[in-house]
């Protein structure tokens, strides 16, 4: 792929869609936007989520690629069990940062924890 790739941790998807304007600025031109099906759950079980944000969040996904995660994906397992091994970063965030790293995507996000990742590319708007 040529141009901006980006890859969307929860937290910066939750800031996106209330609206943050650096996010909303650096995505403005984004060849390719994803995100890990893992955060598309942990978004749906926030306690309080109204319908409307529910509505907001499936108008989203469906302008996004959401990534899924499988046993076929070989690479992506491996890269996981690598970082989770090297870093002992929570499971869930592990495979945030391994889908980014496979699809070569900036990683937007809050959590300063994914700086300790060397192989990947963070873009962090805290």
């Amino acid at each position: 792929m040529s141009g901006k790739v980006c890859f969307l941790d929860t937290n910066a998807i939750i800031a996106l869609l209330q609206g943050n304007k650096q996010i909303i600025k650096y995505l403005h031109d984004a060849q390719w936007i994803g995100i890990s099906v893992i955060s598309q759950i942990e978004f749906l079980v926030f306690p309080n989520l109204t319908d409307d944000d529910k509505n907001i969040f499936k108008q989203f996904i469906q302008r996004i690629d959401v990534v899924d995660l499988s046993s076929k994906q070989e690479e992506l397992i491996e890269i996981i069990i690598k970082l989770r091994q090297q870093y002992n970063l929570k499971l869930p965030d592990v495979i945030i940062a391994a889908t980014a790293i496979l699809y070569n995507a900036d990683l937007i996000t809050f959590d300063n924890q994914f700086h300790r990742i060397k192989e990947l590319n963070v873009i962090d708007f805290s």
